[in-house]
């Protein structure tokens, strides 16, 4: 495990690339022994300092649960991150591109909950219980480390890559649709780019939310009523510039849209 120093002066680091929209090297490259509890520990310090400042922690994120993610990536086991209220926009939003590093945008459901999870042992049926909710969701992402040879211990220092969340059309109960059969077509600037179904998630995009609800478990958290839920992408991420319009269309579920200026 690394120090208390060490984690706090990587947890600086961070901060400033996200303040001046810039990125640090590789921590595995410079941290050798870097384990994931490490990558944790970074994190938890990133979002104590994020709450002691004001901001509202609103959900979490979970990343790399499907297979296209993992292809992209290189990285083979998911991980999450902490959202908060600033990072949350609503569908039809102008946002500012020059507000993120390296940004991407994916296709996800969103879980919104009525109820607390708490690990371990959650199951799929546990979630689908505790849901109140799903409504469609796009995640920006935004790299503060250099992509390039990233691992998922730099991944996780990284937030998991969270830079926003844009939520839309038509949330629904879990009784209302098989969520597995949720499907999406992304456009950029008219063109369609990615195209995917929800199924791509661990075979059901509710197994996101369990293995996330056991995970915190781990390190003494658990998800809480109230809390969105972002449960990975079905979809390779988007690379997007200024200028560019976003929609993804869900067909019956609506569909979401932005613009990057």
């Amino acid at each position: 495990m690394l120090d208390s120093q060490t984690i706090a002066a990587i947890a600086d680091e961070l901060a400033a690339a996200e303040r001046d929209r810039t990125t640090v090297p590789l921590l595995t490259a410079r941290y050798p022994g870097m384990a994931v509890e490490d990558s944790y520990a970074v994190q938890n310090e990133w979002r104590r300092r994020g709450v002691a400042e004001g901001r509202r922690l609103v959900g979490r994120k979970i990343g790399l649960t499907s297979k296209v993610m993992q292809v992209a990536t290189g990285i083979s086991e998911p991980d999450y991150g902490a959202i908060f209220a600033d990072a949350v926009f609503e569908n039809g939003s102008v946002i500012e591109h020059d507000r993120f590093s390296n940004v991407r945008i994916e296709v996800e459901l969103a879980f919104v909950l009525a109820e607390p999870l708490e690990g371990p042992n959650v199951t799929v049926f546990d979630v689908l219980r505790a849901t109140e909710y799903v409504v469609p969701a796009l995640e920006i992402l935004s790299s503060r480390i250099e992509m390039p040879g990233r691992t998922i211990v730099d991944t996780i220092s990284d937030n998991a890559a969270f830079g926003g969340l844009i939520y839309g059309g038509n949330p629904v109960t879990v009784s209302e649709v098989d969520l597995r059969w949720v499907s999406a077509l992304l456009y950029r600037n008219e063109t369609i780019e990615e195209s995917g179904v929800a199924a791509a998630v661990l075979n059901h995009p509710a197994t996101g939310v369990a293995w996330l609800a056991n995970k915190l478990a781990q390190h003494g958290d658990r998800l809480e009523a109230g809390e969105i839920v972002l449960a990975g992408s079905f979809t390779r991420p988007m690379w997007v510039e200024k200028g560019d319009t976003v929609l993804a269309d869900y067909r019956e579920l609506g569909t979401i849209s932005c613009r990057f200026i």
